[in-house]
Formats: structure tokens, C-alpha cells, sequence
């Protein structure tokens, strides 16, 4: 019989109530700890004030290919990358540190956040998974999220080429074009 060791538990307890400061969803938190769904019942209710939320977790790549959320990912992803090679960690806490740096980002730019960490955690799986990639611009160099079947050699990003609408509406998040 393995013993539980307490330090171990303390750290699971500690990265779930993180994950539940920053809104994830009570899957992540299941799928990313080895604490009881009992227990992270009562663990997200003591931290949040409230019950999870209900129903199934978003599983489309398709939002991250609209014009904003994939500005936003690539941002994202971007960073994760550098925490990646920059630093040993589990694959959680980068995706917890990347996602405290990319709000940092987007509040010191004035910018409502377009991800939600279980977005975030999401998007990570779906790169994991092949169902995402990276592809760089070829007008700017940059490195944006496209599906994989994305012809590189005629990549242009929705930052060098917006769509025609792009920044003219008023809803928050909308590009300020001087």
C-alpha cells in the first residue's frame, strides 16, 4: 500500500485553489490534480463562494480562428513557449503562468482579456494534440495559431491583413487605430 505524502497534497491543493482564483473550470481542476471530485467540490465552493459552473467545456478550434481570439491566443501561446524553454515546470504551472502574464499583458494594454484560463488550458491541449499549430507570417515574422493544414508559405496574419471590419466596432477589446 503507497502512502499519500502531505507535501504532495499540500501542492495539488495549492495549484487547485490557484486554478480557482483564475476562474477554471471544475474539469481542468479534476484533470489536473489527483485530488477527489468530492473534494474539489468543496474546495471550489470555500475559494469561490459558489458552486462550479455546469456543462461541458468548449471544444471547438474554430474560435481560436476568428480574428480577435486569435490574436489573443497567439499572444498566449507565444508566451507559454518561452516559459517552456525558459523554465522547467510542470505542464500546468506553465499553463498557470502563462496565463498570469498574458492578463498582465492585456490589463497594461488597456484590453479586456478574450481568455478565460479553461480557454487557455484548452488551447494547450488542442496544440498538445496536432489539432492546432503554430505558422509564422510572412509579413511581420510573427508566430500565430492556424489549423495544421495552414500552407505556411502563404501565411498572413489578422494583425498584417485585418478583416475589412476589424476595429471599427465599439465592444470592448476593439482595436484602437490612430
Amino acid at each position: 500500500m503507497r502512502t499519500k505524502s502531505i507535501l504532495t497534497e499540500a501542492r495539488q491543493i495549492e495549484r487547485a485553489v490557484t486554478l480557482i482564483q483564475l476562474g477554471a473550470r471544475l474539469q481542468v481542476l479534476e484533470s489536473e490534480t489527483d485530488l477527489s471530485y468530492e473534494r474539489l467540490l468543496r474546495l471550489y465552493k470555500e475559494v469561490a463562494g459558489k458552486s462550479p459552473s455546469k456543462g461541458q467545456l468548449p471544444f471547438s478550434t474554430d474560435w481560436f480562428m476568428t480574428w480577435q481570439p486569435n490574436i489573443h491566443a497567439s499572444l498566449f501561446l507565444n508566451i507559454h513557449e518561452y516559459l517552456n524553454k525558459a523554465a522547467e515546470i510542470d505542464e500546468i504551472d506553465a499553463v498557470i503562468k502563462t496565463y498570469q502574464l498574458y492578463l498582465e499583458q492585456t490589463q497594461a494594454q488597456g484590453l479586456e482579456p478574450l481568455l478565460s484560463i479553461t480557454r487557455a488550458w484548452r488551447l494547450v491541449k488542442f496544440l498538445d494534440n496536432g489539432m492546432l499549430t503554430m505558422t509564422q507570417c510572412n509579413t511581420c515574422g510573427g508566430h500565430f495559431v492556424t489549423h495544421p493544414y495552414e500552407n505556411p508559405k502563404h501565411f498572413t496574419c489578422g494583425l498584417c491583413n485585418p478583416p475589412a471590419r476589424a476595429g471599427k466596432g465599439k465592444a470592448a477589446g476593439a482595436l484602437q487605430l490612430c
